[in-house]
């Protein structure tokens, strides 16, 4: 009432009324709701009900009686204890009231209780008659709930709490932007900025480092801010009261009261539409480029165990197992490269993009880059249909399943894509497998990822995931005589009406070839259903196998042709696979040749340009313009009309005989 009314009432009642606080006449800007308790005039229930509501509880004491001090201990904490739940702690404040009345303070008696409750935060002696520290007692109890001591100090040990250090530890190896062990001033401005928006002076940096100095040894080293100085702040922040400070810096991290990253900065809210895949956007590459090149010490483009790890000491537990040795590049060492360490990124962000979301935040991307979240690190591609109507896609990552019988060459066809021969791929441990893979290829000079999925020989049940893919691969092994009747049922099942490039890989080619056990040859069933004839595949050469086949197949991935579309056709004479017509992008203006060798410059249109029948075709075209010119009395006259019957049937006659000559190349 005292604090309303700023005077002490004539007749002060048993129960003042609940009170309520607006948030723009206190510190924090909360508002705050003062419900008062009696035991005049309230039951043990209502009592109850109130704690169980509560956020702060204030024990009011008379400094004058010793009676009510002694309650304290003997009824009320008991009480408060018995009705809140264990692992959610009730912040209590104390309050001596009265103190107008004795000359001494009651603070040597409060103390030994302070040390004995963790529960309790702080004591505050008032005097509701002349208002002394009215207002105070409700601001420690607003700081209380907001800033609580007790998840960030012991009392009784006098030091930081085990979980408090390690929340600061990761703030401060995020900060530590270079790695070095140390905050420089660069990296002491930019973690006030990103915390208090605000940079420090230069004289203000050299006095936090002299109290550092003046405390501790090793606080500071060449002028910057150890681990041990950052840790050593926080705690004299807490003991002189300033918990808003570590509170601040905290929050600002993504904690909650409980000291754990909160799920709303983990996880921020990313919708995805069906047909739709996620990417990490060019500020995302640069972001991981940076903490790659802040870990890699020896400076050799790879990351060794050791420093892999102290990488993930930001997080709380190691999210690599050793199954991603074997899903990117790596190099003679078997370390994760730095092609490697984007690719595992990459593929990450495109099977599980919460995943993502939640590793990016362990690193701070938020902070670093000064964004609202880490979902501006994520770029959620175009649907995969308006692609295919546009004949043109801005993705950048395509993901091709693989599929053939037990034994048919697809893990040897997976290691190969990141550079493994055969000698290598039987170094690998069968608990350290991966059944993807992922690297880079280049189409049309154009850097994309491919992401290769080795999908368990299951013929029966194929999942939407095992046939939602951008290209699809059917390995198939030529030693084998049934190896390839898995591979023609599984497309004749699942692939004959899709619209998903498909590829059969003759794998093992480096053994004799046998025939297979199906109606029709490989060759044969691939011309039957205007597929690109099998592909020849080894892994089983002395040096790293050749590219040039995935290079393809991201290719056909990124520039797909349905098949039974196909008009003409034609043989590319660099990698004499048969590829089809060149296809019309945009209004019929732009013809771009489809080759997927990447290197093959012949164009079907170059190629009619040059041949003799349209040459010919040219000559009668030409002549007929020469026919427009002429006069209108010409245009009368009978001999006119019939060379125009001639010259349409010449221009049919030859425009069928190129159409046979074509077909029968093909």
């Amino acid at each position: 009432m005292s604090l309303v009314s700023e005077e002490f009432p004539d007749e002060v009642p048993l129960r003042a009324e609940e009170i309520t606080i607006p948030a723009d006449v206190t510190p924090e800007r909360v508002p705050t709701h003062i419900v008062d308790y009696s035991e005049a005039e309230q039951s043990d229930e209502q009592l109850y009900q109130e704690i169980s509501k509560a956020n702060v509880i204030c024990i009011v004491y008379s400094v004058n009686n010793k009676k009510s001090i002694e309650k304290v201990t003997s009824h009320w904490i008991p009480l408060i204890n018995d009705r809140t739940d264990k692992d959610s702690r009730l912040p209590l404040i104390l309050v001596g009231n009265k103190s107008d009345l004795v000359e001494h303070s009651s603070m040597e008696t409060i103390l030994p209780i302070m040390n004995q409750y963790s529960e309790i935060e702080t004591c505050v002696e008032c005097s509701a008659k002349n208002l002394k520290n009215i207002s105070e007692l409700f601001y420690y109890a607003q700081k209380a709930v907001l800033h609580p001591t007790g998840p960030l100090y012991c009392p009784e040990e006098k030091e930081m709490k085990p979980s408090c250090i390690k929340a600061l530890t990761r703030i401060f190896k995020i900060s530590d932007l270079d790695n070095d062990g140390i905050l420089n001033d660069n990296e002491l401005n930019f973690f006030q900025r990103t915390c208090f928006n605000m940079p420090l002076a230069p004289q203000a940096l050299e006095d936090v480092k002299n109290v550092v100095r003046r405390n501790m040894t090793d606080g500071v080293k060449g002028n910057g801010l150890t681990l041990k100085g950052f840790l050593f702040l926080h705690t004299l922040f807490i003991q002189r009261g300033r918990h808003e400070t570590t509170w601040t810096v905290l929050r600002r991290f993504g904690y909650d009261d409980d000291l754990e990253l909160t799920q709303e900065y983990l996880f921020p809210l990313l919708k995805i539409p069906p047909e739709c895949t996620t990417e990490l956007n060019h500020n995302a590459y640069l972001f991981l480029q940076s903490v790659f090149d802040k870990h890699d010490k020896d400076r050799d483009c790879a990351l060794s165990p050791d420093e892999l790890k102290d990488l993930f000491k930001v997080f709380p537990y190691m999210p690599w197992g050793p199954d991603v040795n074997t899903t990117v590049c790596t190099n003679e060492q078997g370390w994760i490269t730095y092609q490697g360490y984007l690719s595992q990124w990459t593929l990450t962000t495109y099977l599980d993009m919460q995943r993502c979301l939640e590793y990016l935040g362990y690193l701070g991307y938020s902070i670093i880059h000064e964004q609202e979240s880490q979902a501006a690190a994520i770029t959620v591609t175009r649907n995969k249909r308006i692609d295919l109507q546009k004949k043109q896609t801005q993705r950048n990552v395509f993901r091709c399943n693989v599929l053939g019988a037990r034994g048919s060459g697809k893990s040897g066809f997976l290691q190969a894509f990141l550079g493994r021969n055969l000698a290598k791929q039987k170094r690998i441990r069968d608990d350290h497998k991966s059944y993807y893979a992922i690297s880079t290829t280049y189409v049309y000079g154009q850097e994309k990822y491919l992401l290769l999925h080795e999908v368990l020989p299951d013929f029966e049940f194929l999942s939407e995931t095992d046939l939602a893919c951008d290209i699809v691969c059917l390995v198939y092994d030529i030693s084998n005589p049934h190896s390839f009747e898995y591979c023609a049922k599984a497309y004749k099942k699942y692939f004959i009406d899709s619209k998903t490039p498909c590829m059969f890989i003759a794998a093992k080619s480096d053994l004799h070839e046998v025939r297979q056990q199906y109606g029709l040859s490989p060759l044969d069933f691939c011309r039957r259903h205007k597929l690109h004839p099998p592909q020849l595949f080894t892994c089983n050469t002395a040096d790293a196998p050749s590219k040039d086949l995935y290079n393809k197949l991201t290719t056909m991935a990124m520039y797909p042709i349905d098949p039974k579309s196909l008009l003409l056709s034609w043989t590319c004479t660099i990698c004499d696979l048969c590829v089809g017509v060149c296809v019309c992008v945009r209004s019929h203006t732009k013809l771009r040749c489809r080759c997927t060798c990447n290197r093959c410059n012949l164009c079907l249109c170059q190629n009619l340009l040059n041949c003799e029948l349209l040459r010919s075709i040219r000559a009668i075209l030409y002549s007929g313009v020469l026919i427009s010119h002429m006069t209108q009395a010409d245009l009368k006259n009978s001999t006119f009309w019939l060379r125009a019957s001639v010259g349409a049937t010449v221009f049919a006659v030859l425009g069928f005989a190129m159409y046979k000559a074509l077909l029968k190349q093909r």
